[in-house]
Order: structure tokens, then sequence, then C-alpha cells
């Protein structure tokens, strides 16, 4: 029997499918050895050497992992084909006592019968390299999280918490929330000329002066000033530009560009969209989700073109495969992602996958998949110039000739642009979906009026998730598999908050950047960041010497820390915010602190004194003791109630929301039910 040891459980039975009767798949359930969690765990002494230890909660998994190593034929490495899973076979190597270099490591880009097998016939050492590049990063991230963040604990707010990549990503929403604040609205007005020929009117966006120079008008007076200019105006076709053009597929998705039209065209969440995709993955149906590559395997190519020319016609199947660049940053170590079999349609697929996320996901990921694997869309371009009064003015238009890839992707690509023109980002003026006449140099158009609109100049949008992640990657912050946890990271720990879709810095996160801007400029700075990045990368795939990497940063760094402990910074300090509900256990006013579920009341007589309340408004003042207040509140078995914050002096409690006022027949509290207020009491009428 072979033992094959993978990373997660959810492709346990999946893999097990493929392999048969003669081999066993166990699962680490992802990372079992690593640093100690409440220690620094990496010796600066001694080159950086880092600590790891095997979880509390793994340690089961361990033991019987090497149970089943003792007594299998051949023990074989499968975690996930990226750094993170090729640490992770380096520390099986080392729990079950195999040398690195003589371990069997298998990897697969999809988990498909043919290359599960083709991966097996192909086993390798572990690729200490990697394992180099993902040891730094982590020990990186240690020292900075473990020695910056009592740093930022004591200056500014107990239990704060601050990293290398969350920092950075933290500053790029917090800079953008201040260019929103600093914005100044600028004046403009948007103009036409409302023609018409054969029947058919048609908007012309004023585009020139008399001067022939381009116009914008950025007041009433301007404006009032043109009008007055055309009037009586005729106006005649001055040139008639006509060609073909064409509009090239988009390429498949990366991590980044998934997620980004997972929120914006099927309003997926980072969090649901990564877990749609591992899910997707895990089961078979796509190729390794956490990918930076457009590149795609010259077999699935084939496939994707002979089905394509079966189902759309040849005409659909470009004449040779299209290829498609990578960013510069990319490490290209896995395909693109894309389905494992683009004979399975997402109509057929939907019944067997197990939520309505998977099933938008997929559809997306196959139809970008497939229209990136199709030929150009071309249109009859027109671009018309019309004189009126010595003024320019242009229409453009489009008709489609071939609908190429845009028959697949169309009515997403048009569902885009429509967004963005009701979000107010497309203001040319110009619309290409207008129907125009036929049109040639020298004709007179019939004049129907003139239109125009004062508008203002809008700050650029707070970033969503979506635009966020590919900041992120426009940056060089960060990588694939980790935009979804730095994202969550400065989110959970209420650095920033959701307004709608968008986000935005609290309080606490703006004073964050400030203090780590003062005194750790490197950290915060988004260039270096990036170059970090790249080092690792260096490390990864050039043999750079990860210790030195390490050793480069950590010495200045230790240096910025010693200053900012230094320094006096009460300005950063928070005050905490104080309410007035007092202390049902020693009379003080109760406090406002954030815990990891957000806002509660606490007594600021801690620890003396460890009383917490719900942060809620309160229902009414306590109709019993008049010193308590009302609060919403739910029992262990998730029901709600209604307590008093006075408690246990005051005992009063009751299933029904309170009024805070006691029945002036039976002196028992009053309660609302429905649409009606009434006595608590059963037996008072």
């Amino acid at each position: 029997m072979k033992l094959v040891i993978i990373e997660g459980v959810g492709k346990k039975d999946t893999i097990k499918k493929y392999l048969g009767s003669g081999f066993d798949v166990q699962a680490t359930g992802g990372h079992f050895r690593d640093l100690q969690k409440r220690a620094l765990s990496v010796d600066v002494d001694d080159n950086y050497k880092p600590k790891y230890v095997i979880g509390s909660d793994k340690k089961d998994i361990v033991k019987k992992l090497k149970e089943k190593a003792e007594t299998a034929d051949d023990v074989i490495i499968a975690t996930d084909p990226d750094r993170e899973g090729e640490a992770i076979a380096w520390h099986l190597a080392y729990a079950l006592g195999i040398k690195p270099a003589e371990a069997h490591r298998i990897t697969f880009n999809e988990i498909t019968k043919a290359a599960v097998n083709e991966a097996l016939a192909l086993p390798r050492g572990i690729d200490i390299a990697l394992v180099n590049a993902q040891q730094a990063r982590r020990v990186l991230d240690r020292l900075v999280g473990y020695k910056l963040s009592p740093v930022v604990s004591k200056k500014i707010k107990p239990k704060l918490s601050a990293g290398r990549v969350q920092s950075v990503t933290l500053k790029m929403v917090v800079l953008r929330e201040r260019e929103i604040q600093n914005f100044k609205p600028q004046e403009y007005w948007d103009f036409g000329a409302r023609l018409e020929k054969s029947a058919i009117n048609f908007l012309a966006a004023l585009k020139t002066g008399r001067d022939g120079k381009n116009i914008k008008l950025v007041s009433k007076e301007q404006t009032d000033a043109v009008v007055a200019d055309l009037n009586g105006a005729q106006y005649v076709v001055r040139e008639v530009k006509k060609s073909i053009t064409k509009r090239h597929a988009p390429a498949p998705y990366t991590t980044s560009s998934m997620q980004q039209d997972a929120l914006n065209r099927a309003g997926l969440s980072l969090k649901r969209c990564s877990l749609a995709a591992q899910e997707l993955y895990q089961s078979g149906y796509v190729t390794y989700i956490r990918t930076d590559s457009v590149r795609v395997s010259p077999d699935a190519q084939r496939q994707c073109r002979e089905f394509i020319a079966d189902k759309f016609g040849r005409g659909y199947a470009p004449e040779t495969f299209n290829f498609y660049k990578s960013k510069k940053s990319a490490q290209d170590a896995h395909e693109a992602i894309r389905p494992t079999d683009i004979n399975l349609s997402p109509a057929e697929l939907e019944g067997q996958l197990g939520n309505p996320d998977q099933a938008k996901l997929y559809r997306l990921i196959y139809n970008r998949f497939l229209a990136s694997q199709m030929s150009e869309a071309t249109f009859n371009s027109i671009s018309v110039d019309i004189d009126g009064a010595g003024y320019g003015f242009r229409v453009t238009g489009k008709t489609p000739i071939f609908s190429g890839w845009l028959a697949v992707f169309g009515d997403l690509v048009a569902s885009a642009k429509k967004k963005e023109k009701d979000e107010g980002e497309n203001e040319d003026g110009e619309d290409e979906n207008q129907e125009l006449p036929e049109l040639v140099k020298g004709d007179i158009l019939k004049f129907i009026k003139l239109e125009y609109a004062q508008k203002f100049t809008k700050p650029p949008a707070r970033y969503t998730e979506a635009t966020l992640v590919k900041a992120m990657e426009e940056n060089g912050i960060g990588r694939p598999a980790t935009y979804n946890p730095t994202i969550q990271n400065i989110t959970s720990r209420f650095y920033i908050e959701k307004d709608g879709k968008y986000l935005k810095p609290t309080e606490l996160g703006f004073i964050l950047v400030d203090f780590l801007e003062k005194y750790f400029a490197g950290i915060m700075d988004i260039a270096f960041t990036a170059g970090m990045e790249e080092k690792l990368d260096d490390i990864a795939y050039e043999g750079l010497d990860w210790v030195s990497v390490v050793d480069k940063f950590y010495k200045p760094f230790v240096g910025e820390l010693e200053k900012a402990m230094d320094g006096d910074d009460s300005a950063f300090k928070i005050a905490l915010e104080e309410t007035d509900t007092p202390c049902s256990k020693c009379g003080k006013m109760m406090v406002v602190r954030m815990g990891r579920f957000g806002k509660f009341l606490a007594c600021p007589g801690f620890p003396a004194c460890r009383n917490i309340l719900p942060y809620d408004k309160p229902v009414c003042k306590c109709p019993y003791c008049a010193a308590g207040q009302i609060h919403k509140r739910k029992s262990k078995k998730g029901r709600i109630f209604y307590g008093c914050t006075s408690y246990p002096n005051c005992d009063f409690v009751a299933w029904d929301e309170p009024t805070g006022e006691l029945c002036k027949k039976c002196g028992k509290p009053l309660i609302k039910l429905k649409n009606m207020i009434k006595c608590s009491n059963k037996e008072c009428d």
C-alpha cells in the first residue's frame, strides 16, 4: 500500500477515487508544524533560526501519519503546488524522518485523473529554495508582528497588532480616504447638439472650439457664450472616418482578476469567492486557484479550440492559439485558472455543486476561459466630425460584424460598461451604441436642440475588496495566496470597516498608519514592500540566501523599534470612550472597548473589576431600579431576552421588550407586543 499525503481534507475523496485501491490517501489539514504562537520562536543571534513546534490540535494527525508511513511501501507527498505546500512537504519529511532530497514529492495543477497519474510518474525531491522563500516570509512576518505589535499597543491602544503586509495595505486605504477628504470638486459642463438625418436623431458631443483646440466648458458663463455663438448655426459633416476595428478576448483569470469579477459581476465577497474557489479546486472542477499567471497548457488550449469549433463554428476558433503576457512580477509557477474539462458546462454542473456561490464562480471561470481562446470580435466603426459655427462636434458609432469571443462573455462586458456609466466613471460624453444614419462628407444636418448640463468632477471611489486586491497586485503588495487573509485581517481588527460594499478606515486605522509612518517609514513604503516580494522570489527561483535577506531588514528595524519606544507619542494615544452606563458591580461609568467580535462595554476598574456588557443602545431605563438600563441580550440557547445592567443588584428580566414604565393598575412592567403596549402581568387586564 502506498501512502499519499495531501493538504486539504476536501480533496481527499476525489484523489482517492482517481488512485484506486493500492493507495491510502491522508490529509494534514494544512500547516501542522509552525512557529510557536506565544513566543518569538526566531533566534536572531543564530542566523534567524526558526523554532518549529507541532500544533496541539495536529499531534494526533502527525501520530497517525507516522504510523501509516512505517508500514507503507512508499510515502508520496502531494501537498499544494506553491511555496506553502512545499514548506508543508518539508515539514512532513522532517516529521516522518525522510531526507528532503530523497522524498517522493509530486505536484499537480489540477485534480484530474490524468494530472494525478502524470504527477505520480514524475516524483522529485523537495525544492529547498521554495521552502527557504516561505521560511523567509514567515520569519520576516514574525519578527515584524512580534516586535512591532507591543510598540503600537503601548503607544496607541492595548491589544493592537501591526504587520509587514497588512500595515502597508491599510495605508493604501487610508491614503485613498484622505484623497477623498481633500478632494475639491471642479465644475464642468457636458455639451452636445442633437441632430437628425433621415428621421434618425443622435447626439454629437462638443470637442473643439473655434480655434480648433480641444474645449472644456467649466462655467455657466462659458457655456452661455457657446450657446449664443451657436444660435442659428448650420451643422455640416466635415469628415467621416470608417474602419474595421477588432477587440481581443481578455486573458483567463488569475487569482486577482477572478476575485474582482466575482465581486463586480457575481456579488461574491472576497471571503465567499475564496471559499467557493477552494471548493471547486478540491472537487476537481477547476485548476489551482492561487496564481498570478495567464499561461495555459497547450493540451488545454487544443481541447478548448476543438470544443469552440464544434459548438460555435470554425470561425470562432483562431488560426493560432491566443497567448497572453503575464505581469512582470508574476511568479508564473502555475497556469491561469480554468475549468479542468471544457466539456463540462456550467448548466450541466450546476446540479452537482454544493451551493450557489460555486455555481456562480464556475460560470465566470468557464466563460472567461472559453472566451480567452476564441477569435477576436470585429466591428464597423465610424467617427464623424461635424462643424457648427466653427465649433467641432463628434459622434462615434460601432456596429458588430462578427461577435467572436463576445458571443460567450459579451453580456458581462456590457453590464460592466453600464455599471461604469451609472457610477459616473465614463464622462467623455460619447456613446458608441447610438443608432446613426448613413453620413457622408458635406451632409447638412437638421438641428433639433442643444443639450447641456452642469456637472462636477467626483472624488476617487473608495476601495472595494475587489479594487483593493487589484491595487495590491498592481503595487506588488503580497501574492495571490495573501490577498484574502490580509484584507480579512485588517477588517477583523477594526482598522477598516465596510460602508456598503466600500472599505473605509476607522479612526484607529488612521492613527495606526500615522504612527507607523512616523517611526517605520521602510515598512510603510509601498515600493519597499514590493521590493521585498521580489527578494522572496529571488530566494525561490534565483537561489538568493534567505538569511542575508532577513538580516538586511532586521538590523535597521531594531533601531527603529528603540526610537519608537523612547518617543513621546501622547498625541497617538486613543482615549477610552466613557458611557453613561454605570458598572453594576462597582458603580464606575463603563467605557467602550474593542474585542475580537466588535465593541463591548467594560469597567474601567479592570483588573480589579472585570464586569463587561454588550455594546448596544439601551432599550430603556430599568422600570424596577431606575438606576440601570435595559439591554437586549441573548441566552445560551440563542433566545432573545431583556435584562438590567445593574444585575445582580437588580434582577429584572423579560422575554418581551419593555417600555421602561410600570402598569398603573398592578405595578408590573409594560411591554411592547406587536402593535400594542400591554402589561406583562397575564392576570392584569
